[in-house]
C-alpha cells in the first residue's frame, strides 16, 4: 500500500471515531458520562471542563452523579449543567450533584434515531471526501503508471466500502439503543 493510501486509511478511521463520539453524545434514556465532555465551567474565571473538576459516575442505569473534587465548585458546576441544552435538572445535595436520566417518550426516541442517522451520513460523507482526495492525489502522482493508480483506487474504493459498512453497523447498533425501551 502506498503512502496515500495508508492516508486514506487514517483519516477514514477519524471519520469513524468522530461518528462515535457523536453518538456518544446522543442522550437516550441510559445515562452516559459522555453527555457532559462538551459542557465547561466557569472555575475561577477560567472554562473548564466538568471531568476536569469532578468524578463522573453512574450508579444505576438512569443516573448520573458529578462528585467535584474541589467543594467550592458544585454550584458553578450545577449552574453549568442547568445552562446546557442537555434538557435535565440536576438536584444538588452539597455533595454530590444527581442527573436523573428520564426514558424518552416514543416520538423523541425517533427524533434521536433520526439525529443518527444525521451524524451517519455526514460520516459517510466524510469517507467519501477522503476517497476523492486520495484518488486525486493518485492521478496527478507522475511516478505512478495507469496500471499502478488504478490499482491503488481499487484498493481505496475497498477501504471506502468497508469504513461505510462500519458506519452503517455502528448507527444500526446505535438506533437499536435508542429505540429500546
Amino acid at each position: 500500500m502506498s503512502e496515500i493510501t495508508n492516508n486514506a486509511r487514517t483519516r477514514m478511521d477519524k471519520c469513524l471515531e468522530s461518528l462515535k463520539a457523536n453518538f456518544a453524545r446522543v442522550r437516550t434514556g441510559r445515562a452516559n458520562p459522555h453527555v457532559l465532555d462538551s459542557i465547561m465551567v466557569d472555575y475561577y474565571g477560567q472554562a473548564t471542563p466538568i471531568t476536569q473538576l469532578a468524578g463522573v459516575k453512574v450508579p444505576e442505569a438512569s443516573m448520573l452523579c458529578v462528585e467535584p473534587w474541589d467543594k467550592s465548585s458544585l454550584n458553578a458546576i450545577e449552574k453549568a449543567i442547568s445552562q446546557s441544552d442537555l434538557g435535565i435538572t440536576p438536584s444538588n445535595d452539597g455533595v454530590v450533584i444527581r442527573l436523573p436520566f428520564p426514558k424518552p417518550t416514543g416520538e423523541r426516541r425517533k427524533e434521536l434515531a433520526k439525529e443518527c442517522r444525521t451524524y451517519a451520513e455526514e460520516a459517510r460523507v466524510a469517507v467519501r471526501n477522503v476517497r476523492r482526495e486520495a484518488n486525486a492525489k493518485l492521478e496527478r502522482d507522475e511516478e505512478l503508471s495507469e496500471d499502478d493508480v488504478r490499482r491503488e483506487q481499487a484498493v481505496i474504493q475497498k477501504l471506502t466500502d468497508e469504513f461505510v459498512a462500519k458506519i452503517d453497523e455502528a448507527t444500526k447498533a446505535k438506533e437499536a439503543e435508542v429505540m429500546e425501551i
